[in-house]
């Protein structure tokens, strides 16, 4: 059965939902919070493939830039992506790109989804970090500590289960026809 653009669209809508549900879950630290959206960010994009991975992330940034609470804690607006945290949410979109250009290259098995989402997960700590360090005016090594060291072990283990349960969804979905090999 070949699908077309309204099928794609439609993918996207299904990875944006699961993304916006997901940034919900939060576990409270003391310092930073740590969310489900990372979490989310490499399932979709393992479960999804390039194309509509990156697209329900691009659609899941800007119905959040325009104000639905789809960002963590039920927030949303221009101003939580220009705020300290929202290099985060920005660096999810380069993230999604170049998870799913991996993807794509290797092919979407467990090992390469693992290698795929620590690429993700430094990628978005890297945009974050850089955004933290700028708007919040810290030093690098405040903005490490307070953005990245926190993150890399829960991370780590983020990546590995979206791998695992994101290749696992995708092969099933695939059995049953709902998405295509190549998607």
């Amino acid at each position: 059965m070949k699908k077309g653009s309204t099928y794609q669209y439609v993918l996207a809508a299904i990875g944006t939902a699961i993304i916006a549900v997901l940034a919900q879950v939060t576990i409270p630290l003391p310092l930073v919070p740590i969310t489900g959206q990372t979490l989310a960010i490499g399932l979709v994009v393992t479960i999804l493939g390039m194309k509509s991975g990156v697209l329900a992330v691009l659609l899941y940034i800007l119905i959040g830039a325009v104000g639905m609470p789809v960002f963590s804690g039920m927030s949303g607006g221009l101003g939580i992506l220009v705020g300290p945290t929202g290099g985060y949410i920005v660096g999810f979109l380069p993230t999604a790109f170049i998870m799913g250009l991996y993807l794509k290259k290797f092919g979407i098995t467990i090992p390469h989804a693992i290698v795929a989402n620590v690429i993700g997960m430094v990628i978005t700590l890297a945009f974050g970090t850089t955004w933290l360090k700028i708007v919040a005016d810290l030093t690098w090594t405040a903005a490490f500590i307070g953005g990245v060291a926190p993150f890399i072990i829960v991370g780590l283990l983020k990546a590995v289960l979206a791998a695992w349960l994101g290749v696992t969804v995708r092969r099933r979905l695939k059995t049953t026809q709902f998405i295509q090999a190549t998607a």
